[in-house]
This record gives structure tokens, sequence and C-alpha cells, in this order.
């Protein structure tokens, strides 16, 4: 069978729709899970990724924000007036242009994204050692093309929206 005669869902060796059936499912696990161990909040997957968008250190405008997660405006602010409810994030107007607001997490939201990532860390270490040492290879193998795979999609949202890659 030729590349032209494969399947859709047939990239070579790759079952397509296999590795998308799985990839929200396994995500959804892995939270649930990160979450009951750490008996952590519920928050909603939007204000994660607005989250991981600000590291400590970082602040972003709305618009930055908007932008980075291939958002509409809208909804960015949305979740922003919802996050500073929860005191997950603070807004604040820019020192040297007063008409620009800066975002940045909280404290207290940097510390609950941590003890998640290491409940996270946990969850996967303990389950990895019930699996075949091959396994752990395989997933070791697939890391670097799952990351591109994740910037590639990115980029595609972005392209979609009109937004400019970044340097």
């Amino acid at each position: 069978m030729s590349a032209d005669d494969a399947a859709p869902d047939q990239i070579g060796d790759l079952d397509v729709a296999r590795l998308s059936g799985l990839i929200s499912p396994l995500r959804r696990s892995l939270l649930r899970a990160a979450r009951a161990a750490e008996h952590l909040p519920d928050i909603p997957d939007a204000q994660i990724e607005v989250l991981r968008a600000l590291p400590k250190g970082v602040m972003r405008s709305p618009v930055e924000l908007a932008e980075e997660l291939s958002l509409n405006r809208t909804t960015v602010s949305n979740l922003l007036k919802a996050m500073e409810a929860s005191r997950l994030v603070t807004r604040e107007a820019d020192a040297a242009d007063r008409r620009r607001v800066e975002v940045r997490a909280s404290a207290e939201a940097h510390g609950l994204l941590d003890r998640f990532d290491a409940a996270s860390a946990t969850l996967l270490t303990d389950t990895l050692a019930g699996l075949p040492p091959a396994d752990a290879t395989a997933l070791a193998a697939a890391l670097p093309a799952l990351e591109r795979l994740h910037e590639r999609l990115q980029a595609q949202q972005r392209a979609a929206r009109g937004i400019r890659p970044t340097a």
C-alpha cells in the first residue's frame, strides 16, 4: 500500500484516530488523580492554561495572553475576572503606561500548580513502575515528537487567527 492509498487516520505506522482518542482521556485521568491526591480545587482547564502562561516573575497583558493561548480577547477578559475573584491572578496598571494592564499569577496559584505538578509526577512515576521497562523507553523516545506536535498545533491555531509568529 502506497502513502496515497493509506487510510486517512493512518500515517505510516501511526494510528492517528487512536492517538487522538487517547490524549484527552489520558490528560483527564491524570488531572483527576492529581487533584484527588492533593485535594486540589477543580480549576477549569482554560484557567490552568492562563496560569501556565504566567510563570513566576512573568507579567503579561490580557492581549498578550489572548495571542499566546489563541483565545478571543473577550474570553480572556472573562477568564481573568473569574480568576481574580478566586485570587488566582492579580491585575494592575503598568507603571510606564497607566492605560495598559498587566496580569500576574498569584502566589496561591503558583502553589496550586506546584502541588499539581508534584502529584502528577509522583502518579506517573508510580504508574510507570508497574509497566514493562520497554514502555517507559518508548514514552521517553516519543516525548520530543509530542512536544513538536504541540508546538505545531499551537502555530496552526495562531496562523488561523491571523497571529504572526513571535521571535
